[in-house]
């Protein structure tokens, strides 16, 4: 499979930042890739830095949105996994990831069913938790177990769409440091960020995309300086073996050669799923056990 990661910054307005990824994707288109996967909420700037209710109109074109990206998927048939605010009703909102079929219908959708609420990522202000549970996208290129960033830190998410019959793990992601952390403390983040994505990979023995954003995005309420985003996108292979990792602070498109008998053959070589011992996981539904 020839997955395209489209890793890029916020060019100051919609218009400007949609025609830059669409330029990446007619490159991708050009380089054969099959799959194309964009980045968190990539429409807009990341704009859960505070909480401001003027925010919740970014949504108002929910449905514009969905006709414009399903054309983009058609034009340059591929299928193409976006990530959208979706406005459901007034006073109700997801955070969506959306999947085209390469002849542009509507494969599936995947609301962020992990919301957090930390320093300039107020995400329950702005989204209502998933309902639609972790079910694996059907498209023409296989089972797509799309999840969206904080979801990213949960192994029982990316267990649940291995079980479910996913053969990838996406994650559109919007994280970043903050200038004022020293040094260590963002290599810190960005190894956890790593490494618990790389788990699953391993874990489940499939292969992991992930694909963030760049550049810096000022906090418009001043309480704090900003987000500068952290890049590295990448692709881990079934055994954890890094296949692709961009760099802090580039835009990029890259397309990546994924190899999908060979996920088969390591679950034949590591059988995890055969060797779980499901009559005593009742306890992992409990909140905390005391």
């Amino acid at each position: 499979m020839k997955v395209a990661l489209i890793q890029q910054k916020f060019h100051q307005n919609k218009k400007d930042t949609i025609n830059k990824t669409c330029e990446f994707i007619k490159q991708a288109k050009k380089e054969n890739a099959e799959l194309v996967c964009l980045q968190e909420l990539h429409q807009t700037q990341y704009f859960c830095q505070s909480e401001n209710v003027d925010f919740f109109d970014l949504a108002n074109d929910y449905e514009k949105d969905i006709n414009f990206w399903s054309e983009v998927a058609r034009e340059n048939e591929i299928v193409l996994v976006t990530s959208l605010f979706e406005k459901r009703s007034a006073g109700l909102y997801h955070n969506t990831s959306v999947v085209f079929e390469k002849d542009g219908k509507l494969a599936g959708k995947y609301r962020k069913m992990h919301i957090p609420d930390d320093p300039c990522f107020y995400e329950k202000f702005y989204f209502t938790q998933g309902d639609l549970g972790f079910e694996p996208i059907k498209t023409s290129l296989g089972k797509l177990g799309v999840l969206v960033c904080w979801d990213q830190w949960y192994p029982e998410a990316a267990r649940i769409m291995a079980l479910k019959g996913a053969q990838i793990l996406i994650y559109p992601t919007a994280i970043g440091w903050f200038d004022k952390d020293d040094k260590e403390e963002k290599q810190r983040q960005l190894n956890a960020w790593i490494n618990i994505q790389r788990a699953h990979a391993i874990a489940n023995g499939l292969p992991v995309v992930s694909i963030n954003r760049v550049g810096f995005e000022k906090d418009e309420s001043g309480v704090e300086d900003g987000i500068r985003f952290w890049g590295n996108s990448f692709v881990f292979g079934a055994q954890g073996e890094e296949l692709f990792m961009a760099d802090n602070e580039n835009e990029l498109c890259k397309i990546v050669d994924i190899n999908m008998q060979r996920c088969e053959n390591v679950r034949r070589w590591w059988p995890f799923l055969r060797d779980r011992r499901i009559e005593f996981y009742n306890d992992l539904t409990k909140r905390f056990i005391d």
